[in-house]
């Protein structure tokens, strides 16, 4: 269903399955950028 992480994570954003804090952590642990935390969220990474 997913290409990707990047795909999957926006998609649970969308559905409120996961939340901008959690999406943090994904940035944390490089599973996604701070550039697609961006693109997900709307706001800057602020680490």
């Amino acid at each position: 269903m997913f290409e990707n992480d990047f795909e999957r994570l926006k998609y649970y954003f969308e559905k409120k399955w996961a939340n901008d804090l959690q999406l943090k952590q994904y940035v944390d642990f490089k599973v996604i950028t701070q550039e697609e935390y961006k693109l997900i969220t709307d706001r800057e990474y602020q680490g």
